[in-house]
């Protein structure tokens, strides 16, 4: 029994859960009320008013029973005095965290108004409805382009009265490195794990659907978004007589090839997939598109180069802020590391590896953010090489409140009771960013206690001998990980509310 939950789960993995690896955590699951200051009843007449200290750090830690490593460091936002501290200058893998300092190296590089641009080109004429020469579809990088904006794009070509295109259709998607995946290290057929490149769609994920009929089952390979839901072709899979693997893939050149265990399947579901040939994906689907409109499209080829062309057709991205915003609310990997690699390329770095541009990330934040000694591996924190303190990490928070406006792309975190549920107007406020990874838990940002105080914090608990011991089949979902989680987000929670009653 155990061993059907498990391949089901794999298969049939949440979609939100593919943005950003286990990522999207929840907030700190239990709640200990501080003592409120000036809110509490009146004790009755003759009643011994007893004081209730908070429980220590350190009581708080050993009853989380998480092993490993606890980093934390608080300070007061207004002053920037350390208040509390434990093994602050631990370097310890900031899993997600590190998009909050992504977003800050952006936002310094390319401005919050930067916007990515997606072009339709050619480099011949046009004339009664005819282009002469090829057609482009040339990316700029946007890690937020999604299928509807490729019909968009489509249908604009058919109102400028394009009919016909004698020439070959290309694909451009060297404006950054084209990159298999984001970690190697991870499952192949996890979703928060994509390749990289100039032209993306959908966070280069593909959706896989399957269900049971009489004559065996029907699969399905698609680009869905809420408006469209064209198949597609680059993408390709079979079952398979077999438990195990669950998922296989292969480069077949023109395709990826995924295989799936046929014993895992049941009756019917649906999971997104990586894709790893993005620039193919996004010209598979625009073709598609096109040939809706009445524009027949020879199959896409990659050109090489940069084609002197003009453009026909531009899509524009929403303004960096808000690309930042949904990057941090869903944490998403791919947009990670697309903005890291911009900014990077904007500061004429040459990067062509995600390690090498997360390199000079690491060298502007120790300087502009005075985070001493960090070293990052790549812009998501998918990758358990990047190493920060908490002292650095609560550093980067009191340098970035003075960002105006910085605070406010870090979404809110509810506190929760114990059985999970929100609690709501509990009087401390956080806006954080949460980090997780198998037995790794972070989260980093700026808390206001009931009496108005506000403080800025990093916390990162790790257990790195425990992470290291999982196998690459199990990671994601290693036995014990998930108790791990809701233990470290827990002990996140109290540390919080004890910072609240004590220092607010």
């Amino acid at each position: 029994m155990t061993k059907i939950f498990s391949r089901r789960f794999f298969l049939t993995a949440a979609a939100s859960a593919s943005f950003g690896h286990v990522a999207l955590a929840n907030a700190p699951l239990t709640s200990i009320r501080p003592t409120m200051r000036g809110g509490a009843a009146k004790p009755a007449a003759g009643a011994k008013t007893v004081q209730v200290k908070p429980a220590t750090p350190q009581a708080l830690i050993e009853a989380a029973q998480l092993g490993g490593a606890v980093g934390y460091a608080v300070t007061d936002l207004k002053s920037g005095k350390l208040l509390e501290t434990n093994k602050q200058t631990l370097g310890l893998p900031p899993a997600s965290t590190a998009k909050a300092i992504t977003a800050l190296y952006a936002l310094d590089a390319l401005g919050p108004n930067f916007r990515f641009g997606t072009q339709i080109s050619t480099n011949g004429s046009i004339a009664n409805g005819v282009v002469s020469g090829d057609l482009f579809l040339i990316g700029g990088g946007d890690p937020t382009l999604d299928t509807n904006a490729l019909f968009d794009m489509a249908a604009k070509l058919k109102a400028l009265g394009i009919r016909e295109v004698r020439g070959q259709f290309f694909y451009v998607d060297n404006a950054l490195p084209n990159l298999n995946d984001i970690d190697p290290s991870q499952p192949e057929h996890v979703s928060y794990n994509p390749a990289v490149s100039g032209l993306n769609l959908n966070f280069n994920r593909v959706h896989f659907e399957w269900r049971r009929g009489n004559n065996g089952y029907s699969v399905a390979m698609d680009a869905r978004s809420d408006r469209h839901r064209p198949a597609v072709y680059i993408s390709k899979i079979a079952i398979a007589a077999r438990d195990l693997p669950v998922y296989s893939y292969k480069d077949a050149g023109a395709f990826d090839q995924w295989s799936v265990a046929r014993g895992a399947l049941g009756k019917s579901g649906s999971r997104w997939l990586p894709v790893r040939k993005p620039g193919l994906y996004a010209a598979d689907v625009f073709q598609t598109f096109a040939r809706a409109q009445g524009i027949v499209l020879k199959n896409p080829k990659r050109s090489t180069r940069a084609p002197k062309t003009r453009a026909i057709v531009t899509h524009t991205s929403a303004p960096l802020r808000t690309i930042l915003r949904d990057m941090l609310k869903f944490s998403t990997n791919l947009t990670a590391e697309i903005v890291g690699l911009t900014a990077t390329r904007q500061r004429g770095g040459r990067a062509t590896t995600l390690k090498a541009s997360a390199q000079l990330m690491s060298r502007w934040a120790n300087d502009a953010l005075s985070m001493g000694n960090s070293s990052f591996a790549d812009h998501s924190g998918l990758s358990d090489a990047s190493k920060v303190t908490a002292q650095g990490m609560v550093n980067a928070m009191l340098v970035a409140r003075r960002r105006a406006g910085f605070a406010e792309l870090l979404k809110p975190i509810a506190m929760r009771d114990a059985k999970r549920k929100v609690i709501k107007d509990h009087p401390i406020k956080v806006n954080a960013k949460t980090g997780t990874l198998n037995f790794v838990s972070a989260l980093s940002g700026y808390m206001t206690a009931p009496d108005g105080t506000q403080l800025a914090f990093a916390m990162i608990c790790a257990d790195t001998n425990r992470r290291r011991s999982i196998k690459k089949s199990e990671k994601e979902a290693p036995q014990g990980g998930r108790a791990w989680n809701r233990r470290a987000k827990a002990l996140q929670q109290k540390l919080i509310e004890r910072w609240g009653t004590v220092y607010g």
